[in-house]
């Protein structure tokens, strides 16, 4: 096997070995777990460099845990609230909508993915069922200790960004979220209301078919048969496909 002179350490400004070795014994020094040896020909010398073989970078893919709207019957009483707009201080109340024949009551909030994936829609929606008598009301429970994001301060950004028709309203401490019995984000409750008799939940499901990423496009056909039934006295099948989002943030140590 013929010697070949080495160099070791940078291409440029390299000493060159006293005693040379074989390009074999070289090679052979390193073992697998350390910095493979590289030789380059420059100018008739071997330069020895070292370089590592570093990890196939990965595709990070997050997704969004799903959660699903369940645990609520039909025929479940509105229950009262009291909670502040942020885009505009005032206090919203029940009583508030009692006029209407029907309330659509939105848990939804800012960052969600699945909300997002709505919003636009939502608004345009609420603007066409709002015209013809219905009562619609969002409200954001999620704790703004784990998801700063969807603080009121952003929620007012939110309703003004997006034009929102309804108030959207901040449940700080979470109780509304636990009166109602909602997990998720967004969650509908449609109610209806017979004279003077308390509203009562006639459909608690799904927006429609569509989700992020799943290539549905976005209608709101369940949910808009659910209201046109409301709204024409005729009843809606107790038959529902549950609404599916991020679950509700709960604050860190709260009871859920």
């Amino acid at each position: 096997m013929s010697v070949i002179p080495t160099v070791t350490g940078l291409s440029s400004g390299a000493r060159l070995l006293s005693v040379p070795r074989t390009l074999a014994a070289a090679t052979k020094a390193a073992p697998s777990s350390l910095p493979s040896l590289c030789y380059l020909k420059k100018k008739g010398y071997y330069t020895l460099r070292r370089w590592s073989i570093l990890p196939a970078t990965r595709k990070l893919v997050i997704r969004a845990a799903r959660t699903e709207s369940k645990g609520v019957s039909l025929g479940f009483r509105a229950p009262n609230f009291e909670l502040t707009e942020p885009l505009t201080g005032k206090v919203w109340k029940l009583e508030d909508f009692e006029a209407y024949p029907a309330l659509l009551v939105m848990f939804i909030c800012n960052h969600c993915p699945f909300v997002i994936h709505l919003k636009k829609e939502i608004v345009k929606l609420s603007n066409f069922y709002m015209k013809k008598g219905l009562a619609v009301v969002a409200i954001s429970s999620n704790s703004v200790v784990t998801h700063p994001q969807d603080g009121p301060e952003f929620m007012a950004q939110e309703a003004t960004l997006f034009k929102y028709p309804f108030p959207y309203l901040y449940d700080e401490s979470q109780e509304v979220a636990r009166d109602f019995g909602a997990v998720c984000t967004p969650e509908f409750f449609l109610f209806k209301k017979d004279g003077r008799r308390p509203f009562e939940l006639v459909y608690h499901g799904q927006f429609d078919d569509s989700r992020p990423s799943n290539n549905v496009p976005v209608t709101g056909r369940e949910l808009s048969l659910a209201i046109d039934r409301v709204l024409s006295g005729q009843l809606i099948p107790s038959t529902q496909k549950p609404s599916i989002g991020c679950s509700i943030k709960w604050n860190p140590g709260g009871k859920q």
